[in-house]
């Protein structure tokens, strides 16, 4: 599955996308040449230029040799280029930073960093990443030195910067004063050398660390020790992990699984903290730490944990805070702005949609929450301020932010959505396990999706066919099924189940002229059975796998499931998510030309979905008319009757019409043009289509235009979660779908 992601569509994770126009010859005059020599002549009299004329100052180099890959070792810098470009692409999305990859074949320190210092004019900061210890410490100390733009090695410090926000906050429950706390590290690699460094420089003292690796405590009198070692080496009298912990405060481990026993970790202090961070599996297990000690505060570096150690937390606002004042270092002062910021973030209410995200809505300071999630949206507006900040009060910035109110608006807008939207859905699903039924289970995509689906948790499928058929299928594309049920309707084995289904079929539509025999017909079909599974609440939702028009199968799930209780339209939407932002379209698949009725309902439920997703919806009513520019037109005239009844109906939702997509989505040209429109000073993010051809042209024309990616079709109207997706439809089209209709049961 993992190759797939990287190979399908097209290779790698990141693209370049040209941000001035490119059209005309005019253009491309200015673009290149004769016009590119102005800035080129403006940057040869003041360098500092480059940051108005290029995109310097949005662009982060991720440098490697891959020496030290992940947990795979020193697999060379080509292996090492998938990594490299996560990390990119990681920038992009969490901060709005371009970035370069660069993987760099040289192992002699001095050379590698002649080779990276010589890059330094491209770029606005650099990432070292993944460069084996003890070379790092040398290679990221002279680039500092040598370069004039922020230089970071995120093994080292991003680790360092996130655990020390936890620590703050873990010693804050416990009760400890951090002068007075003994701590004990486990490994002294890059990442805890700079952890021990940076919680120095946050009150822990020296005398109070005992740094520890594979040999055990390093101690003052062993041979042969680094440099490195040598400035953590102590001359107490004890010798292994073991011995150091008795009494110890604080453990920190960046080392191997397993080697903190619950005997030791009963061993530590009342109270104990206990950061366990080895990948990817920890020092100590978690359950077996809490069981040992129930008051514990433990941070892993795991997902399915609380409190995880993610470098995701900083270096994305790191950067970003440091790019955006041009800063010429990263210095100690900006480290722990962020690592304050980060620490102060956890103690503050965490947002609805974090909760949402997280499958809990009780996330709140304290043992299991000591520092923010990784998908909050709050770290860039919380971090990257406190960094640029730092920069400038501490004299490494070349530009100075005065309004920082508008900085924080800047911050905010230059984001978009930018998938953040699907990633909290897929966060909501994982954290809230749904049965998914799934109807079309020979088709290649859907074996992938369904496999990966069961793979990482997000939701149990459940496949609705012929074992024989599905499992020969998987087997011909290479899709590993195993532990995923499979239901054939027409087994005996589900004789009993069959009958049941079909009662219930029979009593439900028996005033429409269903018999038990016709029931008992329907009910082997996987359609019928999936929809009764769901039905019957043997399953949670289901994605039926549709040949032609969704509206004919969506004709059976109404009959079968039937409607939500005052509502009489099916309708669908598709999440639209592009580099601007995401855009939610209503109706995408069911209805052809739907009635002003329907389009109140519509527009209802398709603001009730967007706000299920932690978004506030504005909706537009869509048509080629403007506010009755055309009125006497049938189209124009059913919009307009239907924003008029949803004023009425539903005041509360921001919604207005009919209107033109331009001056739906063009808030400052509707605002001058009809600036008596009820969604002033709002960005519209939900559009209403007065026709199913509209609506469904729209949608594909711009999947196939390349401008973002499209999830759904999504149901709407129905008692349950019932969704139909085209046979056709790839493998991640179906995911994002099952994991929209897992949270939909929510």
């Amino acid at each position: 599955m993992a190759l797939r992601y990287h190979e399908e569509e097209r290779p790698g994770k990141i693209e370049v996308v040209p941000t001035k126009p490119y059209r005309t010859q005019r253009d491309l005059s200015l673009a290149y040449s004769p016009g590119v020599a102005y800035p080129c002549l403006a940057i040869e009299k003041n360098p500092e230029d480059a940051y108005r004329y290029t995109d310097k100052g949005n662009l982060v180099a991720v440098i490697s040799n891959g020496t030290a890959v992940l947990g795979l070792g020193d697999i060379g810098p080509q292996a090492a280029k998938p990594v490299m470009e996560g990390k990119a692409l990681l920038f992009k999305i969490f901060s709005g930073l371009d970035a370069f990859d660069i993987e760099i074949d040289e192992k002699d320190p001095k050379k590698f960093i002649e080779i990276v210092k010589s890059l330094q004019y491209t770029f606005g900061g650099i990432n070292l990443e993944d460069i084996k210890a003890p070379e790092c410490f040398e290679i990221e100390k002279s680039l500092r030195e040598k370069c004039n733009i922020p230089v970071m090695h995120d093994d080292q410090h991003g680790t360092a910067i996130i655990s020390s926000a936890g620590l703050i906050n873990a010693l804050e429950i416990q009760g400890k004063e951090i002068g007075d706390v003994k701590l004990v590290v486990n490994g002294a690699g890059a990442a805890a050398v700079a952890c021990t460094r940076l919680y120095e420089r946050i009150g822990i003292k020296r005398e109070n660390i005992v740094m520890c690796d594979s040999k055990g405590v390093i101690r003052a009198d062993r041979a042969n020790l680094t440099e490195v070692k040598r400035e953590f080496a102590t001359t107490r009298d004890i010798h292994t992990l073991a011995e150091a912990l008795k009494g110890a405060d604080v453990f920190l481990g960046l080392s191997v699984a397993n080697v903190l026993t619950p005997e030791m970790v009963k061993s530590m202090a009342s109270k104990p903290i206990v950061f366990a961070l080895a990948n990817p599996d920890p020092e100590i297990e978690y359950e077996k730490a809490v069981a040992a000690v129930p008051d514990i505060v433990i941070a892993t570096g795991r997902s399915d944990y609380p409190n995880q150690i993610n470098n995701v937390i900083g270096f994305p606002y790191i950067f970003r805070g440091a790019l955006d004042v041009q800063a010429t270092a990263i210095n100690e002062e900006m480290k722990i702005a962020a690592v304050r910021a980060i620490a102060k973030l956890a103690h503050e209410p965490v947002p609805a949609v974090v909760g949402m995200a997280y499958g809990s809505d009780t996330i709140k300071f304290g043992r299991d929450y000591i520092i923010p999630k990784a998908l909050d949206p709050r770290l860039l507006t919380a971090v990257a301020p406190a960094v640029a900040k730092a920069a400038i009060d501490s004299g490494v910035a070349r530009k100075t932010i005065t309004d920082w109110d508008e900085y924080d608006l800047h911050l905010r807008s230059l984001m978009g959505d930018n998938g953040k939207t699907i990633r909290r859905v897929y966060e909501m699903a994982r954290n809230n396990k749904k049965k998914v039924v799934f109807t079309h289970p020979v088709h290649e995509q859907t074996l992938i999706a369904v496999s990966v689906l069961a793979h990482d948790n997000i939701v149990t499928p459940v496949l609705i066919g012929n074992e024989e058929e599905i499992n020969k299928a998987a087997s011909e594309y290479g899709i590993n099924l195993r532990g995923i049920e499979i239901i054939n309707p027409h087994s005996e084995k589900e004789t009993s189940r069959r009958k049941q289904y079909a009662k219930m079929l029979a009593e439900d539509l028996s005033r429409e002229g269903m018999t038990f025999e016709e029931a008992t017909a329907c009910v082997s079909s996987s359609i019928y059975f999936g929809l009764m599974m769901v039905k019957n609440g043997d399953a949670d939702s289901i994605i039926c796998g549709v040949y032609s028009a969704a509206n004919d199968t969506a004709r059976i799930a109404r009959r079968v499931i039937g409607m939500k209780e005052g509502y009489d339209t099916v309708a669908s939407m598709h999440v639209l998510n592009t580099r601007h932002g995401t855009y939610y379209l209503a109706d995408t698949t069911i209805n052809p030309e739907p009635s002003e009725v329907s389009l109140v309902e519509i527009t209802y439920m398709a603001s009730e979905m967007v706000k299920g997703f932690g978004v506030e919806p504005v909706c537009a009513m869509l048509s080629y008319s403007n506010y009755g520019s055309n009125g006497t037109e049938k189209e124009p005239l059913r919009v307009a009757r239907a924003v008029k009844t949803l004023h009425e109906k539903y005041p509360e939702i921001s919604v207005d019409g009919e209107m033109q997509p331009n001056y739906a989505l063009n808030t400052t040209l509707r605002d001058k043009i009809y600036p008596f429109n009820t969604i002033k000073n709002k960005d519209v993010n939900t559009l209403i289509f007065p026709s199913l051809s509209s609506a469904n042209i729209t949608a594909r024309m711009l999947l196939e235009s390349g401008v973002g990616s499209l999830t759904g079709p999504i149901t709407m109207g129905l008692k349950k979660s019932v969704h139909f997706i085209n046979v056709n439809s790839d493998a991640r089209e179906i995911m994002d779908l099952a994991a929209i209709s897992a949270i939909i049961c929510l």
